[in-house]
């Protein structure tokens, strides 16, 4: 027997599932940005300029300003991907007190061992 949905949830699953994908989409985005900022060689130019600031205060300056803006950009890519993760998370918990689950982009209900019958909340055929 196929399971269905209450139509009462239609409008909250179609946007929870569309705040889903953004936020997962974000995520992907978060973790390329983290991984840009922590490949980024401005530290290497950081302590080249922290050489030179034995002899002048303007190198000291450069090179605390090279710093700041590696462990800036750490941060706020550490940011955003908190918050994609956090989207995802709260998402995530809807879609389990609801008895579904993602596997990837795709929606499932939770009991679906073998991940046979994939869901698609915009399909009127999954609700009652």
């Amino acid at each position: 027997m196929e399971r269905l949905l209450s139509s009462h949830d239609k409008f909250d699953l179609q946007q929870n599932y569309r705040r889903y994908l953004k936020f997962r989409d974000q995520r992907e985005d978060a973790n390329r940005a983290m991984q840009i900022a922590k490949a980024s060689r401005v530290w290497v130019a950081g302590v080249v300029t922290l050489l030179f600031a034995l002899a002048s205060d303007f190198f000291l300056g450069a090179s605390a300003a090279l710093f700041g803006l590696y462990f800036y950009r750490l941060l706020m890519a550490r940011m955003k991907t908190s918050q994609a993760d956090e989207g995802c998370e709260d998402t995530d918990r809807w879609f389990a007190s609801k008895g579904l689950k993602f596997e990837g982009r795709i929606l499932y209900f939770r009991d679906d061992k073998m991940l046979e019958h994939p869901l698609d909340p915009f399909d009127d055929g999954i609700y009652k």
